[in-house]
This record gives C-alpha cells, sequence and structure tokens, in this order.
C-alpha cells in the first residue's frame, strides 16, 4: 500500500475487536516511532508499551474509560520527563559520541546549545509542554507507520493524566502522561463510523501558497 492510499485508509477506530497485533509488524511500528525526529534529537519522552488484559482494564477503569482502552492489542502512553535537566542533556551527548566514534568534548557547543534552551523556559509548565509537542512528533510518525502496516491506531487526550500517572507508577519515574494511542484492529460491526467517507477540508482550502 502506497503511503497516501495508506492514510486515506487510516481512522481512529472507535471501537476494536481485542485481536492481537503479531509481534514483527508491531516492532515495525515502534521502530518508525523510535526513528522519530525531535528538537535537538533529545527525545525527552518515553513510550510505555501495555498488552496484559488485566492493566488494561484496570487503565479502563481508573483513567480511561473508553472502550478502545480494554479492545486494543497495545495500548501506547507517550510521557514526558519531568526531571529534564542538565544531565539529561549530559547522557544524550555520551550516546551521541559513542554512537558517532567522537570525543564528547568535541560536543560542549552542542550541548550547551541544548541546555540554554532547556534552561531558558520561564516555567515547569512551559519545560512540559515543550517536551510534550517533542512526543506528539512521535505519536504522529506512528499513527503514520500503523496505517501503512493496516493496523488501527486511536489516539486520545480525554483521559485523566494524573490518575494514569498513578496507576502506572508514572511519577516514581520522573514521567508525566500526555497522550494514550490504542493500537488494534477496528470493529466495523460495533464502530458505523469506520464506514464513513473521511472527512477533511479541501486541498485549497487547507494548503495555502505565499
Amino acid at each position: 500500500m502506497d503511503f497516501l492510499t495508506a492514510l486515506e485508509w487510516r481512522y481512529a477506530a472507535k471501537r476494536m475487536t481485542g485481536e492481537s497485533i503479531p509481534e514483527p509488524v508491531l516492532s515495525r511500528i515502534l521502530e518508525a516511532t523510535r526513528l522519530a525526529p525531535s528538537s535537538y534529537g533529545l527525545q525527552p519522552y518515553t513510550i510505555k508499551v501495555i498488552s496484559d488484559r488485566a492493566e488494561l482494564a484496570r487503565i479502563h477503569e481508573e483513567a480511561a474509560p473508553q472502550p478502545q482502552v480494554k479492545e486494543c492489542s497495545h495500548l501506547l502512553v507517550f510521557a514526558t520527563m519531568t526531571d529534564l535537566d542538565a544531565s539529561t542533556v549530559d547522557q544524550y551527548m555520551q550516546l551521541t559520541a559513542s554512537e558517532r566514534g567522537l570525543d564528547v568534548a568535541a560536543l560542549n557547543g552542542f550541548s550547551e546549545a541544548i541546555k540554554g534552551t532547556i534552561n531558558g523556559f520561564a516555567t515547569t509548565e512551559k519545560k512540559h509542554a515543550w517536551a510534550a509537542k517533542q512526543a506528539y512528533i512521535a505519536l504522529g510518525f506512528t499513527l503514520a507507520a500503523a496505517a501503512v502496516e493496516r493496523i488501527d491506531a486511536s489516539p486520545m487526550e480525554g483521559f485523566d493524566p494524573a490518575a494514569l500517572d498513578r496507576t502506572l507508577g508514572l511519577d516514581k519515574e520522573n514521567l508525566s502522561s500526555v497522550v494514550i494511542v490504542a493500537l488494534g484492529y477496528r470493529d466495523p460491526a460495533q464502530d458505523p463510523m469506520s464506514q464513513m467517507a473521511k472527512v477533511r477540508k479541501p486541498y485549497s482550502r487547507l494548503i495555502q501558497t505565499v
């Protein structure tokens, strides 16, 4: 399936069948997510992948009452780092130096630029908002990759982040959930909207050449 055909097929399923995604397919989607760009390449987030049925039921009960949470194959939780600081940048510099065969000292200028950005946020909330934007870029790659694999992916913001953080113990890992995605297979019998035409603004209204 070519990319545009995959995007035309893509739909945020409202109901899912519970069928499991084959591991190789899931791995390709997650690898695409891993390869998503982020500001400075820092990736200030973690993605929790949950498939245990009891855990999904608990998340549904305590934090995210949408049916897709219980009916999906896997639930992805995008959670940003709440302890984003100079040590995070130092770890990233070590990884960069290792991957590129460099002396970490050669990255001092790059390191200081990132630290300047992180330290430049006036409030913790603004820093968190910046990190969340990076997670949403990865979310976009997840949705696109899932479409290519013919896997339904339903992004959701309508959940209780604080409750989800408690349920998964994210606060103990210095993480804060920002968006979740249910991966699985649509259930047309339970979701009549899955048979309806996709509605988007016409190209001429949305895309403006200046």
